[in-house]
């Protein structure tokens, strides 16, 4: 539920509560309540429908169908009680959509591991932040993996939500961030989501598909002010990123490719399975831990010109509906002036 002058305020303090506190771990995360409800729907939906893709297209219809209900409820509620917690109750669920700050943080720690030279830690920490099988992951295969979890994270965690933010308001950046977490969790190709997870997996294609390429502008100008290859990054993202298995992901993860100088993609093992993932980027420095230092800085960057970019087009709208919204003021006036001359 949005309202006219309200999604700035809502915007500006749920992104600056995003990169002070990020995703406290005692804070109730709406969610970690989306993917109870999806383990629960799944394990309810499998006894009840035998076909798995239909049972899997209910499973998304219901999550998402009751985070954009439940979210309008609420705001609807709390805005009738009173505006200023109608407001605040935007900014929890708006931050609860962002991830900048936890996106650094995991990342960080798996670079604190590599730099102690500690693989196992390093295993263990990027293990958290990336689906594929970890256990064998040399130096390199961990910066690799650290780097394109970041590119593709900044997709999900920061520039979906706000492009959603900007067309729907909350309910629709709650709304992508069921999608999201339904793919996170049931959309991947192993043997038990190969069918259940396909209406899942499709709608998340779907969703991040203008992003996505949102993210092939965002990234190389963010590259321009760090300082690194812009010009690459560019050329990687559309080249390099629109094609292959995740043609979503591969924008931002060939984008972030250019801008570091490095080769990303290759063989990733999920489940014991080989799954070849297209090449992006070009070798031109090796894949050490600085590389992810400088991955998070650029995330970091591409969040800020993000959301710069949103303020404006809010501050923009805003701006149309004030003159549009005078003038209308103004010829009721002109009007109201003409019959009483009458």
């Amino acid at each position: 539920m949005t309202s006219f002058g309200v999604d700035l305020p809502t915007l500006a303090l749920a992104y600056g509560a995003d990169l002070l506190i990020g995703d406290p771990r005692w804070f109730p995360h709406p969610v970690r309540g989306m993917g109870l409800a999806i383990q629960w729907g799944e394990g309810v939906l499998r006894k009840a429908i035998p076909l798995e893709r239909l049972a899997g297209a209910w499973l998304v219809l219901g999550i998402v169908g009751v985070s954009v209900g439940a979210t309008w409820w609420l705001l609807r509620v709390a805005s009738t009680t009173s505006a200023v917690l109608g407001v605040a109750i935007s900014i929890v669920l708006l931050l609860s959509c962002l991830s900048t700050k936890d996106l650094a943080v995991e990342s960080l720690q798996v670079l604190k591991a590599l730099e102690a030279d500690d693989l196992r830690l390093a295993r263990r920490r990027v293990a958290r932040i990336v689906g594929r099988d970890t256990h064998q992951l040399d130096v390199q295969e961990v910066v690799r993996a650290t780097i394109e979890t970041i590119a593709e994270s900044t997709l999900d965690g920061i520039l979906s939500p706000l492009c959603y933010f900007l067309v729907g308001g909350v309910p629709l950046a709650v709304a992508y961030k069921a999608v999201n977490t339904l793919d996170s969790m049931v959309g991947h190709r192993s043997a038990r989501y190969i069918r259940f997870g396909w209406a899942a997996a499709t709608l998340d294609t779907w969703a991040n598909w203008i992003p996505a390429r949102w993210s092939g502008v965002v990234f190389p100008v963010a590259a321009g002010l760090c300082g690194y290859r812009w010009r690459m990054s560019w050329r990687c993202a559309w080249r390099d990123g629109g094609g292959g298995p995740v043609p979503n992901a591969g924008i931002p993860e060939a984008a972030m490719a250019g801008a570091l100088g490095v080769r990303l993609g290759g063989v990733n093992w999920y489940g014991g399975h080989a799954v070849v993932m297209p090449s992006m980027g070009e070798s031109l420095r090796p894949l050490e831990p600085q590389r992810i230092r400088e991955a998070i800085r650029l995330m970091y960057v591409c969040s800020v010109v993000a959301w710069c970019l949103a303020m404006g087009v809010l501050l923009l709208r805003d701006m149309t509906k004030s003159m549009v919204h005078r003038h209308a003021i103004a010829m009721d006036y002109r009007l109201s002036t003409m019959d009483s001359a009458r």
